[in-house]
């Protein structure tokens, strides 16, 4: 969780500093494209300052009203994120970039833009790179779109995807810049703004589905799943785990539920001390798995979900 933050922290001071330069530029050289990068870099920062409060919110202790906790906050603030860069940065940036190529205007000295942009591939560049190490050691030996996939903390994958199109993006108005001063198009400057924004929708797209899936509640893994049943079944007491319900309510907070079928031999005394061994043996396997329920039920019992 350090490393996510110092990468949200890198991200911050890098776009606060940009945007400011980016529409200055924009507005000296009448650039669409220009403005489109300062919107970009502007809702990156809200969105970095979200993240940072989402994180915050998510660390409050369970009370009487969220017996679970606040970690899904974490979530909620992800998916707020996610529609910002949606509608702020994709749908301005698209709106800009088509009433550009419509009305294309006479571009300024483009001599502060060409500043700017190769300062800003520095400042998000360096993001990106600490990012893309915070987030490396998090994935282990899973590629990296597995392990984002499989990731239940959105503050690592955020940010490696915002710097990433960040980067993306500079390139796409750097190239239609340059062509668009040596042949004289200024329509390729609205082209910029509009490939900008399309490339920021894209990335709201994937961002929203991966916060979504875990704002509605992603359990642990199969293999995770596999050992939980060899170590609950492995308990003399214990026939056969009948179902096993599990959901993240934070990156490291999981609530774990066992219907487990227990020999019939056995009185209520001796239940209460095999779910107590099995919740001890749990807990001890995996420190993520904070809160393990374990109802007893008949073998014979059927289930429908």
């Amino acid at each position: 969780m350090a490393s996510s933050k110092n990468s949200i922290y890198s991200a911050l001071a890098a776009n606060l500093l940009i945007a400011v330069t980016k529409f200055a530029a924009g507005l000296f050289s009448n650039s669409a494209a220009m403005i489109s990068e300062g919107i970009h870099s502007l809702v990156d920062t809200i969105n970095q300052v979200l993240l940072l409060f989402g994180l915050k919110r998510s660390k409050k202790p369970a009370d009487a009203s969220r017996p679970f906790g606040y970690g899904r906050e974490l979530y909620f603030y992800s998916f707020i994120v996610s529609i910002l860069i949606f509608g702020l940065g994709g749908g301005i940036s698209i709106y800009q970039g088509i009433i550009h190529i419509l009305e294309p205007e006479n571009l300024g000295d483009p001599t502060w833009n060409y500043v700017v942009l190769a300062l800003s591939v520095v400042f998000e560049g360096t993001s990106l790179i600490i990012a893309a190490k915070a987030f490396n050691k998090v994935r282990g030996s899973d590629s990296w779109w597995t392990a984002i996939v499989k990731s239940k903390d959105p503050s690592n994958f955020l940010v490696l995807f915002e710097d990433g199109a960040a980067v993306i993006g500079l390139f796409i108005v750097m190239i239609c810049m340059f062509f668009s001063h040596r042949y004289d198009m200024p329509e390729l400057d609205g082209l910029a703004s509009l490939l900008v924004g399309l490339l920021l929708v894209a990335v709201s797209l994937i961002l929203a589905r991966e916060s979504r899936s875990l704002l509605l509640g992603e359990g642990i893994s199969d293999d995770s799943r596999q050992k939980i049943t060899v170590i609950t079944e492995r308990d003399a007491s214990v026939s056969k785990v009948l179902r096993m319900i599990s959901s993240y309510q934070a990156p490291e907070d999981v609530v774990l539920m066992l219907i487990v079928a227990f020999k019939e031999n056995l009185d209520t005394h001796e239940i209460n001390e095999a779910i107590e061994r099995i919740r001890t043996d749990i807990k001890k396997e995996f420190s993520l798995i904070n809160f393990v329920i374990i109802q007893p039920e008949d073998i014979t019992h059927k289930f429908k979900f």
